[in-house]
């Protein structure tokens, strides 16, 4: 087998203080913050002269990490729309399973948080919803129902 598990979903920001906060009022618990330099951080993002903090997030089950990390060299860009459509390519979201969709929003709407479409459920067996928080960043939130 070539994949032991994935690791991390990296999440470049602005306001890294921000982001930790939506993360941890979604329950994600921070494992770890580090400044990221040197020729071997060059090295494997292939840009020059790299100086960027990170944060780990991890979910409850310590099996989900998120990395978000802030660019202080060199400076991060924007590429695109600030709220691309759900059907523009690339990576656009993270989908986390939660107790209760309703609570969960109602928290993250505290951070600035948009629901993106509304709150519809997929049969008996999901309550489904996008949220869009701080970045731009969206993330799914999925309430299993009996029927899950």
């Amino acid at each position: 087998m070539a994949i032991k598990r994935m690791d991390n979903v990296l999440i470049v920001v602005e306001d890294l203080e921000a982001a930790k906060a939506f993360f941890a009022e979604l329950g994600m618990e921070l494992e770890g913050e580090t400044r990221v330099e040197g020729e071997w951080a060059d090295r494997v993002v292939g840009l020059e002269n790299v100086q960027s903090d990170i944060a780990v997030m991890r979910t409850p089950d310590g099996n989900g990490r998120v990395e978000l990390s802030k660019f202080i060299t060199p400076e991060a860009t924007r590429d695109g729309s600030e709220e691309p459509a759900a059907n523009t390519l690339g990576i656009r979201r993270i989908m986390f399973t939660v107790d209760d969709v309703d609570e969960v929003l109602d928290r993250l709407r505290s951070h600035g948080a948009e629901l993106v479409g509304e709150v519809a459920q997929y049969e008996d067996v999901y309550r489904l919803c996008f949220v869009r928080g701080p970045e731009g960043i969206i993330v799914g939130l999925a309430e299993e129902l009996d029927g899950a």
